[in-house]
């Protein structure tokens, strides 16, 4: 589905008066941000077993911003993750891991989206910066 077909099939389903819409796709818009923010720093960051604190961190900073903001967030986790574990599957068939860390990137997604602290996932020595 394509995404803007997906934001106003929601806002004909919550019947959301346009006030509410536009709060709801300014939160998006913000979330969208975030999720990018934390992907930034982990490239740069490139910092080993750190991607869970980032999928973490980027999830939780989207949820703050509300409805919206969750909503961005989980569409690009689910979008991100879905890339792996075709291209994976493509290589390897059925005994590559890309399902494997799709699962478990996509459970630190869900822990920060659900308002926990992403430093449960934080790697010992990475920078105080991130």
């Amino acid at each position: 589905m394509k995404l803007s077909t997906g934001i106003i099939f929601c806002f004909l389903i919550l019947g959301v008066s346009s006030q509410r819409w536009a709060t709801f796709l300014k939160e998006a818009g913000q979330g969208a941000k975030d999720m990018w923010r934390a992907y930034s720093d982990m490239r740069e960051a490139n910092y080993k077993n750190s991607d869970k604190y980032f999928h973490a961190r980027g999830n939780r900073d989207a949820a703050e911003r509300g409805p919206g903001g969750v909503w961005a967030a989980k569409v690009i986790s689910d979008a991100r993750e879905m890339i792996p574990r075709v291209t994976d599957f493509l290589k390897h068939g059925d005994s590559g891991h890309g399902l494997e860390d799709s699962r478990a990137d996509q459970a630190a997604n869900e822990w920060g989206r659900s308002g926990k602290d992403p430093n449960h996932f934080r790697p010992a020595g990475l920078p105080d910066k991130y």
